[in-house]
């Protein structure tokens, strides 16, 4: 028999239980309430922003230097190099133009640091470039041992020499320096080898001296060899400024490097926007040149890993305010896909022209995947108003550009951030356009147009070399301020006090018989 009340604290139960529903109810209202609020706040917020804004015209002018100018001279104690060196130097530069660059720029300060005479380095002849013009058909010899005489000595040749009556040649030890060596390595292992020797012989040599080194002198001096030294043959430098004269006879002009390449591809592992008979011929190429590694594309678009299409570079610039008026040069080999790729890009920007197209001596197409060409578009490229790479990864060409082009003037870049620019293409090809080109915009506002940056890994020395090769004249920090103008007749007059005459210091002595 159930007792007396027993339904009533059932009742009282359920009472408390429906009341406290009520209660949740009220407060989750109240939390929907405030959500909407604060939502239409932030809406009403992100109205009042500014849309982003790229003024195109004031990108034909060089970027701001905030007091800045190029200065590549010693600043501290810089003796000329020695009457006698500890040896010959030769090294073999791989790669292509840009990177062989590169490599004579280290091969020039590893002989600075060990005291070597540098034989005039070799410029691989590889497979790729079926070119055999040598350092000789390509730079300008005579200004690179000119301009390098407070540095270094240099010769042509490892001489003959004369020992016990007996005309020798020096046979040099051949070895291969480790990637990225440290200055150590060089002072150490390979000085030992050169005194006991005579020459050494450094290949491959790309790639083999560290590029982060704590003493500004040695950096400075790879600017020396980079953008004083280096000066393609007369000739080139014709050929390349007939033709930025005829591109800028209607104004200004604009460059691309366009990377949308095999190689670059292949390296990439972009593949699945090609045909399946591409997609092998891709594949192919990836097995036979790069290490085996798991690809997947959607992955690799979406962290912007991916060269950018040529459609994709015509929005970019579009978004940025570019017009169909735009005069464009692309700097580029054989575009994979071919012309269904660069169709698009045409249609938005009609005004395009290569080497081939504005070359009228015919030159360029004889030798159109050799260093000639390759040369003459690095000096359009330098020269040109903007200058914009498509891929700046292991691109050497690009990345030795900008670093160029900012010595030279902080003359105006625009590098896409590919990763930034991803999902927002990513959406478009989904169908959410609207917005578009606003996002493309933000995205270009975060990125450096060519101005003095600090510069953070990876960035390479060779793509900027600021501050070391950069000065001003009122400068707070006494590191930074500019050497007096006469520092030319300084460097002469210890080269005098040292009893090295101008001839001598242009290494010409150096190649005539020691008797020993």
């Amino acid at each position: 028999m159930r007792r007396p009340g027993y339904r009533q604290p059932l009742k009282q139960q359920l009472s408390g239980v429906k009341a406290m529903f009520t209660r949740l109810s009220i407060a989750v209202i109240v939390l929907v309430i405030c959500m909407f609020m604060l939502m239409s706040a932030m809406s009403s917020s992100n109205s009042n922003i500014p849309s982003a804004e790229i003024n195109a015209e004031a990108l034909w002018g060089t970027a701001a230097s905030d007091g800045w100018r190029p200065s590549s001279a010693p600043r501290s104690d810089w003796p000329p190099p020695p009457s006698e060196s500890n040896g010959y130097l030769r090294v073999r530069c791989n790669g292509g133009l840009n990177q062989q660059r590169s490599a004579i720029c280290n091969a020039v300060l590893a002989a600075r640091i060990m005291n070597a005479t540098l034989v005039l380095p070799e410029l691989d002849a590889n497979s790729f470039w079926h070119d055999d013009s040598g350092f000789q058909g390509i730079y300008d010899v005579e200004h690179f041992i000119k301009t390098l005489k407070y540095d270094v000595r240099i010769v042509e040749s490892i001489p003959e020499i004369r020992k016990n009556g007996k005309v020798k040649k020096i046979k040099a030890k051949q070895i291969r320096p480790p990637r990225d060596a440290p200055i150590s390595w060089y002072t150490t292992e390979a000085l030992k080898m050169m005194k006991e020797h005579g020459a050494i012989y450094l290949t491959p040599f790309s790639h083999r001296l560290e590029e982060e080194i704590d003493y500004p002198e040695y950096q400075r001096l790879r600017c020396r060899v980079n953008y004083h030294a280096l000066q393609f043959k007369p000739h080139i430098m014709e050929l390349s400024n007939s033709i930025v004269s005829k591109l800028r006879s209607q104004g200004h002009f604009m460059t691309i490097h366009l990377r949308f390449e095999m190689d670059m591809l292949a390296f990439a592992g972009c593949f699945d926007i090609f045909s399946p008979e591409e997609q092998k011929i891709l594949k192919k190429y990836r097995q036979e040149n790069f290490a085996e590694k798991r690809l997947v594309y959607d992955e690799r678009r979406a962290i912007g890993k991916c060269p950018l299409t040529p459609e994709e570079v015509g929005l970019i610039l579009r978004a940025m305010g570019f017009d169909n008026s735009t005069r464009i040069y692309l700097a580029a080999g054989e575009l994979f896909g071919g012309e269904r790729f660069m169709k698009p890009f045409r249609s938005m920007f009609p005004r395009l022209e290569n080497h081939s197209t504005v070359d009228t001596t015919g030159e360029l197409g004889k030798n159109t995947r050799g260093l000639l060409g390759s040369a003459v578009d690095y000096m359009v490229c330098l020269l040109s108003d903007i200058f914009m790479p498509t891929y700046d990864g292991p691109s050497n060409f690009a990345n030795n550009l900008l670093g160029h082009r900012l010595y030279y003037g902080f003359r105006t870049t625009i590098r896409p951030d590919r990763k930034a620019l991803a999902p927002i293409f990513i959406n478009r090809e989904k169908g959410h356009t609207a917005g578009f080109e606003e996002a493309v915009r933000r995205a270009m506002l975060k990125t450096n147009f060519g101005g003095p940056h600090k510069r953070i890994s990876p960035e390479s020395f060779y793509t900027n070399s600021w501050p070391e090769c950069f000065c001003k004249k009122s400068a707070v920090n006494p590191a930074d301020k500019c050497p007096p103008d006469d520092i030319s007749q300084t460097l002469d007059s210890q080269l005098e006090s040292e009893g090295i005459s101008d001839f001598e210091a242009s290494g010409s002595n150096l190649t005539s018989a020691v008797d020993k």
